[in-house]
């Protein structure tokens, strides 16, 4: 997974959108303490510091040390490089120890794990009965009906380049194991719908497609996805590359405790 994102993490750093700050205060509200969240994936720390502002300390952890070095810097915020090679012992207490997280945060990134070993890691972490796991992510942008036309174009040249993995976020998490009790974000099977609203240029739009990870690897094969046709009939689409846009990201979210 590191590997994916490591050449465009700078790009990663302003591309994408920013969750809204209600989704941190439900979730807040859900933890019975707040004393210790983990944000895991953390990449450059856009989730972590948010929930940092709920929270007296959170671990922030990525397996992709291009990432971290482009991250938020907050007060309350630790981020921690952690390597494929760190053992499930060496990781449970580098988080903090068995039974010690009131949160654990997983922002777009949740399909990249091998979900048996991490679930494993989560129920020995969270607090038994008041710690709460959330996994979110969104896998559509809505601009409006010409350009959206335009933009399956890309879409469409883009899914031979996508890790299989990705095919849970293309489904909404609706296929994603999630084996939590449920705390009325969403349960497996059943993702909580939502929306993401962002203002958006039309270079913003393009970082955004050169930030993903099928960009990435159709690059690394020698083909540029945003062809100089496709980029014209994009823009022309988008209403010329000056214009700011209001679009809104589909989103989901899955939220639980750990089983008794």
């Amino acid at each position: 997974m590191a590997g994916l994102f490591d050449k465009q993490a700078e790009i990663y750093l302003d591309a994408r959108p920013n969750y809204p700050s209600d989704w941190y205060s439900k979730l807040s509200d859900l933890t019975l303490h707040h004393s210790l969240a983990w944000d895991v994936g953390t990449g450059n720390g856009q989730a972590a510091v948010s929930v940092a502002e709920h929270y007296e300390r959170v671990i922030a952890t990525d397996i992709s040390e291009a990432q971290l070095k482009y991250t938020i810097p907050h007060p309350r915020v630790q981020y921690k490089h952690t390597p494929s090679s760190m053992s499930e012992n060496e990781l449970v207490a580098l988080i903090g120890g068995d039974n010690s997280v009131d949160l654990v945060t997983l922002a777009e990134v949740v399909h990249w794990f091998d979900l048996q070993k991490f679930y494993s890691i989560v129920t020995r972490v969270l607090k038994k009965l008041v710690g709460i796991i959330a996994v979110w992510g969104y896998n559509k942008l809505q601009v409006n009906p010409e350009f959206d036309r335009v933009k399956k174009e890309l879409h469409d040249a883009t899914m031979a380049f996508w890790n299989p993995k990705v095919s849970y976020l293309f489904e909404g998490h609706k296929t994603l194991a999630f084996p939590f009790e449920s705390v009325g974000l969403g349960f497996e099977g059943e993702p909580m719908a939502l929306e993401i609203p962002k203002m958006l240029s039309f270079e913003g739009f393009l970082r955004v497609v050169k930030s993903s990870s099928a960009f990435a690897s159709a690059m690394e094969q020698g083909l540029d996805l945003l062809s100089e046709n496709l980029v014209k009939k994009l823009e022309n689409a988008w209403g010329g590359q000056d214009l700011i846009r209001s679009v809104t990201y589909k989103a989901f979210m899955l939220a639980g405790k750990v089983k008794i």
